[in-house]
């Protein structure tokens, strides 16, 4: 995935990019909040940081990110981001399993919003990480 559609032209700043996820997505699915569409974009901007494809040098396929390595992204900047409280986070924004990230991704695909390859399919994002697992070695995690 990568934070533009196929031609090189900026996102739409915040405000701009919420109303257009308004408009675009959650009309035609609204299963998920406007936040964890939000959510998504700096995810993959944190992943693209993680992995070194985030330099103003590349450009095009080279800052592409897997559905996989998107989700592993999602992982840790949820862990940073909300710790223990993660699982709670994602089922207040609809969202019950990691692999519904993809149905976001593919969302704002659909809705002109985020670019792919012709390799990226949903399928990718199957095999995620478990929300009432992930973030149990948190501090302030309750034992079960």
């Amino acid at each position: 995935m990568s934070t533009t559609p196929e031609k090189e032209t900026a996102p739409p700043e915040p405000r701009d990019l919420e109303s257009a996820i308004r408009a675009k997505v959650l009309k035609q699915d609204a299963r998920f909040a406007p936040a964890a569409y939000l959510f998504l974009y700096e995810a993959l901007a944190y992943t693209q940081r993680r992995l070194g494809r985030d330099a103003p040098t590349v450009t095009g396929r080279a800052r592409h990110v897997s559905g996989q390595e998107l989700l592993e992204g999602i992982e840790s900047y949820a862990r940073e981001s909300f710790g223990p409280l993660s699982p709670v986070v994602f089922r207040a924004w609809g969202l019950t399993r990691s692999s519904e990230f993809g149905d976001i991704v593919f969302n704002l695909v659909e809705a002109g919003l985020l670019g792919k390859t012709e390799e990226d399919r949903r399928e990718d994002f199957a095999g995620g990480f478990d929300f009432d697992t992930a973030f149990e070695d948190l501090p302030g995690t309750a034992p079960r």
